[in-house]
């Protein structure tokens, strides 16, 4: 991830954070995130982030997927500056949810349309880790 462009709005500070790539890896998928997607949060005046990100994986057998992510983290202000200074800050120490939408093409992973997952993340200054469950 870059660092974010901020905008300060009536509702609270807009970060606007691209999303430079990244890896997913699971049972049935594996691939990268490509560069050019994004993470736009809305940092609410009660500290929490909205978070809503948009970008696109590439399987390792060359399938392109949008994946559509809307969340929230919430920790106080004090974990949040050592999460933005580099500090490894655990994950227990903040709220960090968001549920996982796809769009993929018919095929071997059509069965991401039909499927919510839920992602439990941790924030690092560099990149974001999120483990994701599929709902049953």
């Amino acid at each position: 991830m870059d660092p974010p462009q901020t905008i300060d709005g009536p509702l609270g500070q807009r970060w606007f954070i691209p999303v430079t790539g990244g890896s997913i890896a699971g049972d049935r998928i594996s691939g990268v995130v490509q560069s050019g997607g994004s993470d736009f949060q809305l940092i609410r005046r009660d500290g929490v982030a909205e978070l809503d990100v948009r970008v696109t994986l590439r399987t390792d057998d060359g399938v392109t997927i949008q994946l559509k992510g809307h969340g929230i983290r919430y920790t106080s202000a004090d974990v949040l500056a050592r999460i933005m200074s580099g500090a490894e800050v655990d994950p227990s120490e903040y709220y960090f949810r968001e549920a996982l939408f796809f769009e993929a093409p018919v095929g071997k992973y059509e069965w991401l349309n039909r499927i919510i997952a839920i992602g439990k993340g941790g924030r690092l200054k560099s990149h974001v880790l999120i483990n994701a469950y599929e709902v049953l």
